[in-house]
């Protein structure tokens, strides 16, 4: 159950002002990489847009413009299957294919990056470790709830001083008999503040890195939320602090003792960011396009010029190259052969991409691409995050030096 705390923070439909605007997004396939989809696929893509037409679009831009979580979505984006879409049904997830999970995080993630992060952390990054490495009574405890969206989740790898370095992290846990006592500290935590369970990686005794479960109402946890973001400031932000809290030696994941564990959640979660991140691109581009049309400028539509016509075309081509990339991991994904150096080029190349295709879009808009009116400063703002989150664009960089080369570059 939530504390009282955490349930004052969580918000209704009516927290928020419905605009006006409607969301116009028009389908962009120019290449025709629908014909690489299945039936399954496109009406998981259909039934996620039309519910962030009618649901999230209204009131995404006042959640941003007022620093709002809209966490009253959790239990939506449960209802429409975004939680864990690849994994079992009999662990709260969809059964569908790592395709239909990367379509659903485009789809999110074309309406803000906030959205897609609150279903990426919940489905990757903690019911993924949790179905994976946990024992099979946690399993039951904790998954029907997190794939229901009545627990919501958190990832703790993070550490005030530890970022590209998680193998320096510490925060540790020591064996007390029946139970192991957890002492440290998580920063940049996705839905930390209003989390009811976090997965924790922590170093034990024997210096192996160890994933729990803990439960925000244990004695000694705490969550407190980092204000002032300019960006993703529709996904509300914290720090996990722990100070003597007990772990039941049940919720500590048995068998995985090192960083393979949280680095196959990163795997899974970078994923979805290289999806997500075509969705912002796909909707920055819908929108300068749709504009270069309706604004005229000596006599005649913008779109009409040549440079404004070299932007909308590198944009379209940038997009459709990434949507090939996301597709071609999604086929290894389905075979279980998407390496982690393939799925971080992914990562890096797409959220680049769409970081680009956003500031030339808010060129495309000229002063109203500032404005609240229009989706590009938002994504664009959203995207200085995600490209740096769960994994930096130079890391990427180095994982991918590495694997064509076998010379490790970190740190050197």
């Amino acid at each position: 159950m939530l504390s009282t705390t955490q349930a004052k923070k969580h918000t209704t439909k009516e927290d928020f002002h419905q605009a006006s605007k409607t969301d116009q997004f028009q389908h962009h396939d120019y290449l025709n990489v629908d014909d690489l989809l299945t039936d399954e696929h496109k009406m998981a893509r259909q039934a996620v847009r039309d519910w962030i037409k009618a649901e999230v679009s209204p009131i995404i831009d006042d959640a941003a413009m007022r620093g709002v979580c809209p966490t009253h979505l959790f239990k939506e984006l449960a209802q429409i299957g975004a939680f864990g879409p690849s994994l079992p049904v009999e662990y709260g997830g969809g059964g569908m294919d790592e395709i239909a999970y990367g379509i659903i995080m485009q789809e999110l993630e074309r309406c803000d990056s906030g959205l897609r992060s609150m279903a990426s952390v919940q489905g990757s990054l903690v019911m993924y470790p949790i179905f994976k490495y946990a024992n099979e009574a946690t399993k039951k405890k904790y998954l029907p709830k997190l794939g229901a969206g009545e627990f919501i989740g958190c990832f703790g790898l993070t550490e005030p001083n530890s970022g590209s370095d998680p193998g320096s992290m510490s925060t540790n846990i020591k064996d007390a008999g029946d139970h192991y006592v957890l002492n440290g500290a998580k920063m940049w935590i996705t839905n930390s503040p209003v989390a009811d369970v976090a997965v924790v990686w922590a170093r034990d005794e024997d210096n192996k890195i160890r994933g729990m479960v803990v439960e925000s109402g244990w004695e000694g946890f705490s969550a407190p939320e980092i204000k002032g973001k300019w960006s993703l400031r529709a996904s509300i932000t914290g720090e996990l602090v722990f100070e003597d809290v007990k772990v039941p030696k049940e919720n500590v994941f048995p068998d995985i003792k090192s960083l393979r564990g949280p680095l196959s959640c990163l795997s899974k979660a970078r994923y979805g960011i290289a999806w997500g991140a075509i969705g912002a691109a796909l909707d920055c581009y819908d929108s300068a396009l749709r504009y270069s049309k309706e604004r005229s400028q000596f006599g005649k539509p913008i779109a009409g010029f040549q440079l404004t016509q070299k932007k909308l075309a590198e944009m379209i081509t940038e997009i459709s190259k990434a949507q090939l990339l996301a597709w071609r991991l999604g086929t290894l994904a389905n075979r279980g052969e998407a390496t982690p150096a393939q799925i971080s080029m992914g990562k890096r190349n797409n959220v680049m991409m769409a970081l680009e295709v956003a500031r030339e879009a808010r060129q495309i808009h000229g002063g109203m691409g500032i404005t609240s009116e229009y989706s590009v400063m938002r994504h664009m703002a959203n995207l200085e995050s995600v490209v740096t989150y769960e994994g930096t664009h130079d890391i990427h960089l180095l994982i991918t030096g590495m694997d064509v080369t076998g010379e490790n570059a970190f740190g050197g």
